[in-house]
């Protein structure tokens, strides 16, 4: 079988290069693990892209679930994600129970039930961003609990922008995550969303979602960061780019916005020079 880790970085560079290249920051014997964490956010992340329905996506996360609670079997080990990770969960000591709470988060992306309130919004940010930001920190430093006020602010401001880059996409095929709460607030309708029709009360409940994302990231900014641990924070940076260039196009909020990698990559080099 290919190397485990190999497979995962090779996974981690070609399905999430902003991790990837945090992941250069990182010590040399960090790295590996930092892409099995990586490629199982990636894995688990992706299933509704692959699956047909959502009990194929359901079968799916039980078998993340069984590979965590069987650790050593060898159908996980077949798995080179599974084998890296279960590695480095001996390896490193992490918890088990954030990351099946990561698998069960990620239930609510293969059905298309609306996203409810900001509170469930927040739920979801928490249980996956916020996770996956302290679990790399328990990789690079031992458990974050020098950082844990911090963890959640940086997750939370990473997965909104994320989602609201993702908008158009999901609107595609009939997932909305902008909260229902949002939607009301202004008078927008969900059918709007996923007409792909561009409305006012559309508009404001995107840009009231932006203004979240950056009270998140102004948040996490006030605080110090060790810099042991600062490789898993360092995504983060590239919030205010991505939220920047949302704002640029906030008229088109059905258009897929992209930033260029080499930007992406000098705001990294900037931001791991302040570490």
């Amino acid at each position: 079988m290919e190397d485990p880790f190999g497979y995962c970085e090779h996974l981690v560079r070609g399905a999430d290069k902003d991790r990837f290249l945090a992941t250069l920051f990182a010590p040399a014997h960090c790295r590996g693990a930092l892409a099995a964490l990586y490629a199982f956010n990636i894995e688990i992340a992706r299933i509704r892209e692959v699956i047909r329905d959502p009990m194929a996506g359901e079968i799916r996360l039980q078998w993340w679930r069984q590979a965590l609670g069987d650790s050593g079997s060898g159908e996980a080990m077949a798995s080179p994600v599974a084998s890296a990770l279960l590695d480095t969960i001996a390896r490193f000591d992490l918890p088990v129970a954030p990351l099946v709470a990561m698998i069960e988060a990620r239930a609510f992306d293969l059905y298309n039930d609306p996203m409810p309130t900001l509170a469930a919004l927040e739920g979801y940010a928490t249980a996956t961003s916020s996770a996956l930001i302290d679990l790399a920190a328990r990789i690079l430093g031992g458990p974050a609990t020098d950082v844990a006020s911090v963890v959640r602010e940086a997750g939370q401001a990473y997965a909104v922008t994320a989602l609201l880059r993702a908008f158009p996409r999901h609107a595609s095929r009939g997932q909305l995550y902008l909260p229902l709460e949002v939607l009301e607030r202004h008078g927008a309708r969900p059918e709007d969303v996923f007409a792909g029709r561009t409305t006012a009360p559309l508009l404001a409940g995107l840009a009231e979602l932006r203004a979240i994302a950056e009270r998140h990231l102004e948040a996490f900014g006030k605080a110090a960061i060790p810099p042991a641990v600062a490789p898993a924070f360092l995504p983060v940076a590239l919030v205010r780019l991505y939220l920047r260039a949302l704002e640029r196009f906030r008229l088109q909020p059905f258009h897929l916005v992209e930033v260029p990698q080499w930007r992406r990559q000098w705001v990294l080099w900037r931001a791991a020079r302040r570490m």
